[in-house]
């Protein structure tokens, strides 16, 4: 407001149609989004829990349990639901399993502090006790860890099993534990005296047919290609492969340029010519002793017939992340310009071959010395069953990765979150008065993980949580739920095992989200813009649907 002649003149500073929340409603507006979105996923959590159809707005439909999944296929609008998304979109890239666990967490965290706002609690104050409890947390976790052993790959076997209990296709979690642990292994890589892994290097294919049993992982790589001329062998053993990223074809000039001729001789010297340079290059690769070639860009028409004449197999058009992982799991050096090729440049495999898969060719190239990249081909009986089998060795890559180069685990079954639980409450009888509140809380909210679990089990949550924490006070910290015959056990002893670093980021995820959306007390949002009315011809306005 503003005065001017003894009278109140009001004044805008926001564009007109702005909405303005602020204060009490704009924490009530927030904390109600991240709850529903955490009431959606939390059904999902755990080995017994539901899967989620989602169908999209061409019709296509989703059926998973994979919280990452589910939060990418829903088309969310509120802003602050967006936030808990982007935080699970980070979990996924980070550590790539547990993002469930932090939409749930963080919701739980926000429904609690919610409670605390009711009793006039400042939002200051509980995430001061939010972050003191979360520091707490962290030092805990590292001295509860279970270390894992330099080759023990049955523990890690069990480590990868967990994160596949709660998908659809758990029934072949087995198998593909063992085809996860398999790549990974082929693919670690010791970099100053540590484990490193780049799952990048390991390819899923996927293609519908045959049964999940048949999913295999090829030392080598397959690529969705297929040889480029029919005359062409479609089998070579003993391959010794050039990767080119060039094309074998005669490059136009940058230049517009014009070339006269008047006569059929002059023609046939120019195509003579052009056939020549094609011919030279095609020598080059068979001096060096190439019988297979994986062009990056393209092979003409001529140079495949040349090519053929020297008993090479190609493919052209390779996708760029294909050339480098072909080049590592072979050993061929990608050569720039075909001049340059020598012999120690060429890979080697024991097999490259063309088959039918499905309904398509493919280019295997197998039997690679020792290779550094290596591809597992997903089979299934249909598109849902091979995107869901993809779905779950992602994740299971990504625990196995996390579990070889930290080497640190935790129980599962919400053993963790319990004991965890049990230890904040005993660090925060240590602070201020109000930020005790805050860390109390803190500890209902990391029980909220093994009362779902429980409840998706089918038994009685406030019981099964009552019974943890009873055993977890005497000391029993490896104790948790047992959903698979609904009773609380040693989780070490059933192998139920999580890599500690999924966990730590998450309940770190989960704090900072819930921190973020407590510290906003102001919602401006702009007016949505509106369209321009259509013009007919002559100026008159296009009238609206079914008006006339």
């Amino acid at each position: 407001m503003a005065q001017a002649s003894g009278q109140t003149v009001p004044f805008l500073i926001l564009k007109e149609g702005t909405k303005r929340t602020l204060g009490k409603e704009a924490y009530d507006v927030n904390i109600a989004a991240a709850k529903v979105l955490s009431e959606v996923l939390k059904t999902s959590l755990g080995p017994r829990g539901l899967d989620k159809m989602l169908v999209d707005s061409l019709g296509d439909v989703t059926i998973t349990g994979d919280g990452a999944t589910i939060l990418k296929e829903m088309e969310i609008n509120h802003p602050a639901a967006k936030m808990l998304v982007e935080v699970a979109k980070a979990q996924d890239s980070e550590v790539g399993d547990g993002t469930t666990t932090v939409v749930v967490l963080a919701g739980e965290l926000l429904k609690k502090a919610e409670e605390l706002l009711l009793q006039n609690v400042h939002p200051t104050t509980i995430i001061d006790g939010y972050r003191k409890a979360l520091e707490f947390v962290i030092k805990e976790m590292d001295e509860m860890a279970i270390k894992l052993g330099e080759k023990d790959y049955e523990t890690l076997k069990k480590v990868i099993m967990t994160s596949m209990y709660s998908k659809a296709i758990s029934e072949y979690k087995e198998r593909l534990a063992d085809l996860a642990l398999q790549a990974c292994l082929q693919v670690a890589e010791q970099v100053n005296g540590e484990t490193r892994i780049n799952i990048d290097y390991i390819k899923l294919e996927k293609r519908k047919g045959k049964s999940l049993d048949e999913t295999e992982l090829i030392k080598g790589l397959v690529i969705d290609k297929e040889v480029v001329h029919p005359g062409m062998p479609k089998l070579v053993r003993n391959a010794k492969i050039a990767v080119l990223n060039a094309p074998l074809e005669i490059e136009k000039p940058e230049i517009s340029s014009k070339i006269s001729i008047t006569s059929p001789e002059q023609m046939k010297s120019f195509l003579d010519e052009e056939t020549k340079i094609l011919a030279k290059m095609v020598d080059k690769l068979a001096s060096v002793g190439a019988n297979v070639l994986i062009c990056q860009k393209g092979i003409d028409d001529t140079a495949q017939f040349l090519l053929k004449k020297k008993n090479i197999l190609a493919v052209r058009r390779v996708k760029e992340s294909d050339m480098e992982k072909i080049a590592r799991a072979t050993g061929a050096r990608i050569i720039t310009d075909i001049e340059d090729i020598k012999p120690e440049d060429l890979g080697f495999a024991e097999l490259v071959e063309e088959r039918k898969v499905g309904e398509e060719k493919m280019l295997f190239i197998e039997g690679c010395k020792n290779p550094k990249a290596v591809t597992i081909l997903i089979r299934g009986g249909s598109e849902l069953i091979v995107d869901e089998a993809e779905r779950a060795l992602k994740d299971a890559l990504h625990v196995c990765k996390n579990a070889l180069e930290k080497r640190k685990l935790f129980p599962g079954g919400g053993a963790i979150e319990a004991s965890l639980a049990l230890k904040v409450r005993d660090f925060a009888k240590g602070l201020p008065s109000k930020e005790q509140l805050a860390a109390m809380k803190f500890a209902e909210a990391l029980e909220v993980i093994p009362s779902i679990l429980a409840e998706t089990a089918g038994m009685d949550p406030i019981d099964s949580i009552v019974k943890l924490r009873a055993m977890h006070s005497e000391g029993k910290y490896y104790y948790g739920i047992n959903v698979l015959d609904g009773s609380i056990e040693d989780m070490a002893k059933l192998g139920i095992l999580d890599p500690a670093n999924v966990k730590l980021q998450a309940i770190r995820a989960a704090t900072e989200a819930a921190i973020m959306i407590l510290r906003i007390d102001d919602i401006i949002s702009a007016a949505p813009s509106k369209p321009e009315k259509g013009k007919r011809e002559g100026g008159e306005e296009t009238p609206p649907p079914g008006e006339f």
